[in-house]
């Protein structure tokens, strides 16, 4: 007898078809952690030792424990860093997201042209690079040669005469929420447009009929509809000016004095200025746990929505 062949009508089955696709992905993970994990790894491992300029040199650090937290979180100076930054992401986030919904809200009101054209002013803005952003804010704001003084001062506002915007807290600090505000507002605009186009416009005329205003519309349907996205946004705009750093330091360095220090700048303010690489490392280490929470808080209210609308 001879044995069955194969079923022609069955396509073979490949030799460790089920192992294919992991070393496929593999390339990817690989990067992944080395790129992501490890570098998170390294920063754990430094906050817990002793890790100055001269073991950056030489190697050989010594494992200190809990001790370079310890010396962060007993420093005055590190708490009123930690307080400033909740107040510059509290305020940049305020704004950002009053903002880009009234921009949303905005977009949706209007006809083809003046929609496209909206959207293509926010992508615009939203694609420029954060380098050039800020170097245009730089010179907007120049103390001689700014736009901004030129301005004020035909306006009659004599003051504003050569007045130095980076050389007083209050103005710097006021003018990186404005940068940051600017370039983070499109992105938020067109999500949050983008999950008001899901919402069936039945829902609308009836409460027009029923004789509902614009602002008790926004609460009782516009703002129930999209509050997952809403919440999306409102935690990826926490996440990103918590860290905000690039904009502060080629515009401010953290200064004047202190007025622009948030805690990623303290922490490379204190890694490079200091020396201090394991108490720069502590203090990335303390912003993360802080980001980790925001991440938290997300995930509890989304979880919340699925249990009630299961």
């Amino acid at each position: 007898m001879h044995s069955p062949g194969p079923d022609p009508g069955r396509p073979a089955r490949s030799v460790g078809r089920g192992f294919w696709p992991y070393v496929l992905i593999a390339p990817a993970v690989l990067g992944t952690l080395y790129l992501l994990v490890y570098p998170l790894i390294r920063a754990v491992v430094i906050s817990l030792q002793d890790f100055g300029l001269r073991q950056l040199i030489v190697g050989q650090a010594r494992f200190v424990g809990l001790k370079n937290y310890g010396t962060l979180l007993g420093d005055p100076h590190f708490w009123q860093v930690v307080r400033r930054t909740f107040l510059f992401m509290g305020i940049n986030v305020v704004l950002i997201m009053t903002l880009s919904t009234l921009v949303a809200l905005m977009v949706e009101r209007l006809g083809r042209f003046g929609r496209t054209a909206v959207l293509s002013a926010l992508v615009l803005t939203w694609a420029m690079p954060v380098i050039s952003a800020t170097t245009v804010f730089q010179w907007l704001f120049h103390s001689e040669f700014g736009i901004v003084n030129s301005v004020l001062t035909r306006l009659g506002f004599e003051s504003f005469d050569r007045y130095p915007w980076f050389a007083h807290g209050p103005a710097a600090f006021s003018i990186v929420v404005a940068l940051v505000v600017w370039q983070s507002v499109p992105f938020a605009a067109i999500t949050l447009y983008s999950a008001l186009t899901t919402v069936p416009a039945e829902l609308y005329e009836s409460a027009r009929i029923d004789g509902a205003s614009g602002p008790r519309i926004f609460r009782s349907i516009t703002f129930p509809m999209v509050r997952p996205i809403f919440l999306l946004v409102f935690s990826l705009e926490v996440i990103w000016t918590f860290r905000a750093f690039v904009q502060i330091w080629v515009m401010t360095n953290g200064g004047p004095g202190d007025a622009t220090t948030i805690l990623p700048v303290y922490a490379v303010q204190t890694a490079l200025s200091s020396q201090r690489y394991d108490l720069g490392s502590a203090a990335s280490m303390v912003t993360v746990v802080l980001m980790s929470g925001v991440l938290v808080f997300y995930f509890r209210q989304m979880f919340r929505q699925e249990d009630e609308l299961a």
